[in-house]
């Protein structure tokens, strides 16, 4: 944990959405210090399913040392931010610093997105930021240190982070785009900052979206609140910057990041618009486009395409696919099959590739002797899995996390026996639990697993998942090192799926 310095001891915080989550706990940090706390929230009254009040926060700010001033704000209201700060104002003197952190989310596909989730998520997350700010800042203006700090993420032009939920991305790179402005709008007189966590961070909204054992793979609030404290205490000279709050901390000499785990030692869901690849330091937005590793990755891709003459490289011919990657995985996979494996696993998987080394492979592990290799299984698949060849490979040489490949879409799942029309609104919330629930095989309580088709994924994910770590980690080859999330990943998502897991396609 990053320890207090007293420097923000007098200052003036204005921060949204501050009545719980990750903006109480930034004022929460700030108050420690003696800090002037304006909770500008919606919440006065006791919600039924949400903690917390900007009342409950204003007495724990206080109690942490700060003073308070609990201000109902909602920030789709302009005359409600203008009474706030002027009230602000009036009893403190001033505004040192403002925290943008009130964000709404829906992630739904541009067809299910209802025009008030839309304008919800734009108004709140767009609209509330830039009104806020440009309300607070011929205040802050007159601030010795001044700040504002949104909470939001580098801008990642990566399609996969648009494709699944295009009205909610818009809407946050909205708050990005407002620190990338006002950033050089107000160079030397008001620093312009965004941040961002590099896992997810248990919240209520995290609750609503992952459902129940979500919080295991979360860190708490905290790191973002140490992160925050950080930034806002470095002169205003520091700016125009999006900040991942982990690689913050590590340059400000914190190691044990197990102190900010719910689970200390359970592995962490990555939050959205940070691609694995991409070196995720402190930095400017390089480029003002499609991130580095995107860029690098397509220039990759052609230059495999293209022969060292420029021609085109005859990538479809039996030894270019023999040699491939692809097919070494396969191959490590045909010699580690045993009749033990196949009574025990009892699945098939079929692999939709595309790319340089596209077509269908397959892994059968229920037809005597099993095998595995090119080409669809010689009986009908129970799972169908689709992705680009180079992200295969990257998934089963650790370089590509699967929770991240399947929240982004480069991973799809479908399971052939769908037939159902209707979707269940709840397979987010069960197919996650389920993610967790099975990262240790072994451990936990069937009890908790109300529903048969749940159970029975959970049975089939602990025995699957030791028998693909024997088949690949035990394999003196180029893919010895595969992460065992890979494989429990895999096998929770490919065998024993409920129908109602899927859409009336048949994907998850």
């Amino acid at each position: 944990m990053l320890p207090n310095t007293g420097k923000l001891a007098g200052c003036t915080l204005f921060i949204t959405g501050a009545s719980r989550g990750i903006g109480k706990a930034i004022a929460l940090k700030a108050a420690k210090d003696g800090a002037n706390i304006v909770i500008a929230a919606k919440t006065a009254e006791p919600h039924p399913t949400l903690p917390g009040t900007i009342y409950t926060a204003a007495a724990e700010i206080e109690a942490a040392g700060g003073k308070a001033l609990p201000c109902v704000v909602n920030v789709r209201e302009e005359q409600q931010i203008v009474n706030a700060v002027e009230k602000a104002v009036k009893t403190f003197g001033g505004i040192d610093i403002l925290v943008n952190n009130a964000s709404a989310i829906s992630l739904t596909g541009t067809l299910e997105t209802e025009t008030k989730k839309l304008n919800l998520m734009m108004d709140v997350n767009v609209r509330g930021t830039y009104l806020t700010s440009k309300t607070c800042l011929p205040h802050l203006r007159k601030s010795r240190n001044p700040h504002i700090l949104n909470l939001s993420p580098p801008m990642n032009l990566n399609p996969m982070w648009f494709k699944n939920h295009c009205a909610y991305t818009i809407s946050k790179y909205g708050m990005s785009m407002c620190v990338l402005g006002m950033a050089e709008e107000f160079r030397g007189e008001v620093a312009v900052n965004a941040l961002w966590p590099k896992t997810a961070i248990h919240t209520a909204a995290m609750d609503m979206l992952g459902g129940s054992g979500i919080e295991k793979q979360c860190r708490k609030t905290d790191i973002l609140a140490d992160a925050a404290y950080c930034i806002l205490t470095k002169p205003k000279s520091f700016t125009g910057n999006f900040i991942i709050d982990e690689v913050l901390l590590r340059e400000e000499g914190v190691k044990d990041f197990d102190a900010y785990a719910i689970a200390p030692g359970h592995p962490l869901m990555p939050d959205f618009f940070l691609d694995v690849e991409t070196d995720t330091r402190a930095t400017k937005q390089e480029g003002y486009g499609a991130s580095q590793a995107l860029k690098e990755e397509k220039k990759g891709s052609s230059s495999l395409q293209e022969g060292p003459v420029g021609a085109k490289a005859d990538t479809g011919s039996a030894a270019a696919m023999a040699s491939s990657p692809v097919a070494e995985t396969f191959r490590v996979i045909q010699g580690a099959m045993s009749e033990e494996y196949v009574r025990t696993t009892q699945g098939v998987f079929q692999f939709e590739l595309s790319g340089d080394e596209g077509g269908t492979w397959h892994i059968d592990l229920k037809t005597e002797g099993g095998s595995a290799g090119f080409g669809k299984p010689a009986v009908t698949a129970d799972v169908v899995m689709s992705m680009s060849s180079a992200d295969f490979v990257k998934m089963f040489t650790g370089k590509l996390k699967p929770t991240l490949a399947f929240m982004s879409g480069k991973l799809r799942i479908k399971d052939p026996r769908c037939v159902l029309e209707d979707v269940s609104v709840g397979w987010q919330k069960r197919f996650w639990f389920l993610v967790i629930y099975s990262k240790k095989p072994g451990n936990g309580n069937d009890a908790e697993l109300s529903h048969t088709g749940d159970k029975e994924c959970l049975r089939t994910v602990r025995h699957t998942g030791s028998v693909w770590c024997h088949l690949i980690s035990n394999e003196k080859s180029l893919f010895r090192e595969v992460k065992q999330q890979v494989l429990l990943l895999l096998c929770t998502c490919l065998l024993s799926l409920d129908p109602l897991l899927c859409d009336s396609n048949g994907y998850l």
